[in-house]
């Protein structure tokens, strides 16, 4: 299939995706001074923008390629939740799978910067694991719409949502009725994911999880593919920054696909469209290398704007351009 063939099967597409919800904040300025206060810059704001992150900034990605999607996530009764469901609402994202949480608050990421360079990050979360009741009614949700999707991705951020309870039943509910599941997983539930169709580690996670440094390149493939085998998932694909991703499936060596990033000016979301491009092309009827290839070729797209954003058909044909791939 060809790529401007398969950007186009993309549009209708519906897609599932459950997972950890967030708003991301930027605040840029300039700095000038020394504080009186503390031996610490003062950042003279500027400008504060609001993003929608992780599991929405997902959805977001699936959606500018024309993709159908159901989001299924928290929100708390608070500013940060209002603003999430707004941002969603503006970018013409369902949000009837937002459950609201009063007694939770909504991860929000403010990111300070200045002349480009992020200074601070501060984090507000709950990551306790969400009460057996919502845990109930998001898999109650999940069932309503699951037999109508081409595809289900679970985006881990390791903020309670994801018990290892819920994902196992997403994980039997999908494999029962033959839908594709890929997973970006982070820390805690690294080795839940068993019979996944997709794992989509980075390097640094499976390193970490694995709980040791490589050496080689030899040990780094060693280590992924028996990660593939003990979680019996069809492909795992490991993304490795620069050096672009690598698919395991159980064969002698694993396929390489270059990075097409062009100017890097920030990699935050790179991951997101990564896990959403590869499952919508994989759910139109792309092979895993083809699927993969359309993936990093968004990645690059999206990791010449600053900020978390979006690859569009338009912008990824022109990479296939630029590159000199059909």
């Amino acid at each position: 299939m060809q790529t401007a063939e398969l950007l186009k099967s993309f549009a209708g597409k519906k897609v599932l995706v459950i997972g950890d919800l967030m708003l991301d904040h930027y605040v840029r300025g300039r700095i000038d001074r020394i504080s009186p206060e503390a031996p610490v810059p003062v950042l003279e704001a500027q400008e504060e923008e609001y993003r929608l992150g992780g599991a929405a900034n997902v959805a977001l990605n699936l959606h500018a390629l024309g993709a159908e999607v159901f989001t299924l996530g928290i929100r708390g009764a608070d500013f940060a939740g209002e603003r999430l469901q707004q941002l969603m609402q503006e970018q013409g994202l369902d949000t009837s799978g937002l459950v609201l949480t009063p007694r939770r608050r909504t991860t929000l990421k403010t990111r300070m910067s200045a002349v480009n360079q992020q200074l601070l990050r501060i984090d507000y979360e709950d990551v306790s694991d969400l009460d057996e009741d919502t845990a109930t009614l998001i898999m109650s949700r999940f069932q309503a719409v699951l037999n109508s999707c081409a595809a289900v991705i679970i985006e881990d951020y390791n903020k309670g949502l994801l018990t290892k309870e819920l994902i196992g039943r997403i994980i039997a509910a999908s494999r029962t009725l033959g839908i594709p599941v890929a997973v970006d997983p982070k820390h805690k539930n690294f080795f839940e994911y068993a019979g996944v169709t997709i794992f989509k580690p980075n390097f640094q996670e499976l390193q970490k999880n694995l709980g040791t440094k490589f050496e080689t390149e030899a040990d780094v493939f060693r280590a992924a593919e028996e990660l593939r085998a003990r979680l019996n998932c069809s492909y795992l694909v490991l993304t490795r920054g620069s050096k672009g991703l690598y698919i395991f499936d159980g064969k002698a060596e694993p396929r390489h696909i270059p990075t097409f990033a062009r100017d890097v000016y920030d990699v935050s979301g790179a991951g997101d469209t990564v896990i959403s491009v590869l499952s919508l092309a994989f759910a139109s009827g792309a092979d895993i290398v083809s699927a993969a290839t359309i993936a990093n070729h968004a990645a690059g797209v999206v990791c010449g704007k600053l900020g978390t954003a979006t690859a569009s058909a338009n912008e990824i044909l022109a990479s296939y351009e630029e590159n000199n791939v059909s």
